[in-house]
């Protein structure tokens, strides 16, 4: 019931703020931080009961919820199917950590408190039913859900302009979640469960009989056309998605590929279109430009957690679902894959470098570490997928970082420009150094998680046998960039005669709240840095697990 409490334990939190009394103001916020709390610890259980050397599935709880009978072409069923493995528990980690960051920095929101703790409980346990979904409908409920919480959350709190942002950022998202919605009826219609089909054709009468000799018998009997196909039962669990062995022969989305329209196979349309609408999310060039946007209107705490984690999805999605579901997909345009994740690393480098806003800078450099990851997993190698993985975790923590940075003087001032101060080392110590530590971190310095992360992923794609030597090169022009606009930024800001278009007394230094956040994240991203193994113990056999299907496949 773990992975259940991560789900419900913040829906329910955000039902009790909308239903209690205004008098109870004041306990809203505490609510909400008890609720991410719990979610910490749950999360910390979740790790303590996770087995690193198994590459499966755990920690699986599936109850029927749906099934619709289709006639001549069989029945439809849809469980709720939660469960873990090594690709999934480092973002679930990620998601409670950067959640409970969340709520301690909104602790200054003061207008319609009720709407926004409900808000934001409600995007905490969407975004965990994303990382812990095992079914494709339950999967995208959780997506779809977690438009409205940030929608509103950018809407009714960020900034001047933030009816646009919120909306350009509905917009986008709604039209991956299209794209998605409709490649997820074609595997249903294309794929069957193979345990329920088996009880329908009488071979077994319990589903705990099925073992994978019975599997291999389902689907040997689909193979040959032996299987009434008012008998089938389609699916949308991840894991009989990913079996090519469960695919009808003739249908839409076969692993035949014999169905051509607009002279394309089906399976590669359905491959871009999945890859478009994560690459939305996460985001990558070209469309990217609802992220600054959302950034720089949304409150510092909702930006916390769009970098932090939602951008995180997108990623989750390439590898789950994208790669997971059409490896012949993700093989046949490797290099134009990464070639966009290259463009992306240096293009959103080279925006970064161009900007005057910090919140706008960081955006665009989220842009640029982003592609790291769709180059890790476009390269297909080991060191390629884990480091992927961790430039995620590394990136959700150094990005939480950044924007609470951000936010700093941004609270003492309403500025945000780089050119409205100068100096602030002599007045503000405490905040340059946790500054100086966040932009070291994020530029790659060793000793930083932000150097494992970059590192691996440009190991993985030098030894691809699928990409050219020059892309790891073109990459690490990201790196450069990444120094330029990071360290002329500290530059400017912090260093040389104090000068500010601001009194000097609205900018006084961190308080014990801001220190309470931006420590612990700064020792974390140097944690990690140290030990990395940290999240490569569990993330090794997953994706060992998941190449070796990749290229069975």
């Amino acid at each position: 019931m773990l992975l259940s409490l991560l789900i419900f334990l913040p829906l329910v939190g955000a039902l009790v703020i909308a239903l209690l009394p205004d008098t109870l103001r004041p306990q809203f916020r505490l609510i909400a931080l008890g609720v991410t709390v719990a979610e910490l610890f749950i999360s910390g259980l979740v790790y303590a009961a996770f087995d690193p050397a198994n590459p499966g599935y755990q920690l699986l709880q599936q109850t029927d919820w749906i099934t619709l009978a289709l006639g001549s072409i069989g029945s439809v069923s849809i469980d709720y199917l939660v469960g873990i493995d090594g690709i999934s528990l480092p973002l679930v980690i990620l998601s409670a950590v950067v959640m409970l960051v969340g709520v301690v920095s909104s602790w200054n929101i003061v207008e319609r408190q009720r709407a926004y703790f409900s808000l934001y409980l409600l995007l905490t346990g969407t975004v965990m039913g994303c990382f812990v979904a095992l079914d494709f409908f339950l999967f995208f409920l959780f997506f779809e859900f977690m438009l409205l919480p940030m929608y509103f959350l950018i809407g009714l709190w960020g900034g001047p302009r933030r009816e646009y942002a919120s909306i350009k950022f509905f917009l986008y998202t709604l039209l991956g979640s299209v794209l998605i919605l409709l490649v997820m009826i074609g595997l249903s219609m294309s794929v069957m469960d193979p345990v329920s089909t088996a009880l329908a054709t009488g071979l077994i009468n319990s589903p705990e009989l099925a073992d994978t000799n019975i599997i291999r018998l389902v689907q040997a009997q689909l193979a040959n056309g032996q299987i009434d196909p008012g008998q089938l039962v389609h699916t949308f669990d991840f894991r009989y998605l990913s079996d090519g062995g469960n695919y009808l022969p003739s249908a839409f989305l076969s692993v035949s590929g014999e169905t051509l329209p607009l002279g394309i196979p089906a399976r590669m349309l359905a491959f871009w279109a999945v890859f478009i609408g994560f690459a939305i999310k996460l985001p990558i060039v070209p469309l990217h430009t609802w992220l600054p946007d959302a950034h720089v209107e949304a409150p510092t705490p909702v930006s916390v957690v769009l970098a932090g984690v939602l951008l995180k999805i997108g990623g989750y999605g390439f590898l789950r679902i994208a790669w997971g579901f059409f490896p012949d997909g993700g093989a046949e345009y490797a290099r134009v894959l990464a070639g966009l994740g290259v463009l992306s690393i240096i293009y959103g480098g080279l925006n970064a470098l161009a900007q005057n806003d910090v919140k706008k800078m960081i955006a665009y450099s989220s842009v640029s570490h982003m592609g790291f990851v769709l180059l890790g997993v476009a390269a297909l190698t080991p060191e390629g997928i884990n480091g992927a993985i961790y430039q995620m975790v590394s990136h959700g923590v150094l990005s939480a970082m950044l924007f609470l940075i951000a936010g700093v003087v941004y609270d003492r001032t309403h500025d945000r420009r780089i050119d409205s101060y100068r100096g602030l080392n002599k007045t503000m110590p405490q905040y340059a150094t946790l500054t100086t530590i966040a932009f070291f971190g994020s530029l790659g310095l060793p000793g930083f998680s932000g150097f494992v992360g970059e590192l691996f992923t440009l190991m993985g794609s030098m030894q691809s046998a699928w990409l050219p030597g020059w892309f790891t090169a073109a990459a690490t022009l990201g790196i450069a960039l990444a120094a330029g606009y990071f360290l002329w930024t500290l530059q400017r800001m912090f260093f040389g005669p104090y000068w500010s278009r601001h009194e000097a007394s609205a900018l006084p230094d961190l308080t014990p709240r801001e220190r309470l956040l931006l420590i612990p994240l700064g020792l974390l991203a140097l944690v990690l840095g140290l030990f990395p193994n940290l999240i490569f113990d569990l993330t090794h056999a997953s994706v060992g697990e998941w190449l070796k299907r990749f290229l069975v496949s």
